[in-house]
Parts: structure tokens; sequence; C-alpha cells
């Protein structure tokens, strides 16, 4: 079986918004997801670098608004 990372990405991403808060005007989400799926989207320049002590990841703005769009596509009820 060929994997498509890139919706693994999506799927964490939108997972990362189920979890995200804001503190001090910066959004953030818990980190407890795939280590490999967390170094692509720091790659991609989604969210901070998750190689660090905390238990949270920064999202970028750009993460943060990909992360809702991805979020109400894939998990919204539909009528």
């Amino acid at each position: 079986m060929e994997i498509d990372y890139n919706r693994i990405d999506d799927a964490v991403l939108a997972l990362l918004q189920l979890t995200s808060f804001t503190d001090r005007g910066i959004t953030r989400a818990w980190k407890g997801h795939d280590w490999d799926a967390l170094n692509r989207l720091h790659d991609k320049g989604m969210i901070g670098d998750p190689r660090t002590k905390t238990k949270s990841v920064v999202l970028t703005d750009e993460g943060a608004k990909r992360a809702n769009e991805l979020f109400i596509s894939l998990f919204q009820k539909t009528a």
C-alpha cells in the first residue's frame, strides 16, 4: 500500500485545531501526534519547531488558518 503523507499531514493539522488555544496572542496546540507528521508540518511552515521540551507547538498564522479550514472540511457534520 502506498501512503499519501500529505493527507496524513492534513488530518494531523486539522486535529491540532481541535486542541488549539490562544496564549498571549499566539495559537498553540498540544503536540501528542506522530513525530514524523509534526516534523513535516514544521518543514511546510505550518507549525513551529516541534522538537522542544514544551508540551505544545506554535501554529504559524498560515498553519492556524489552514488547520481551521481543514477541520471544517474534514469534520463538519452535513445535514
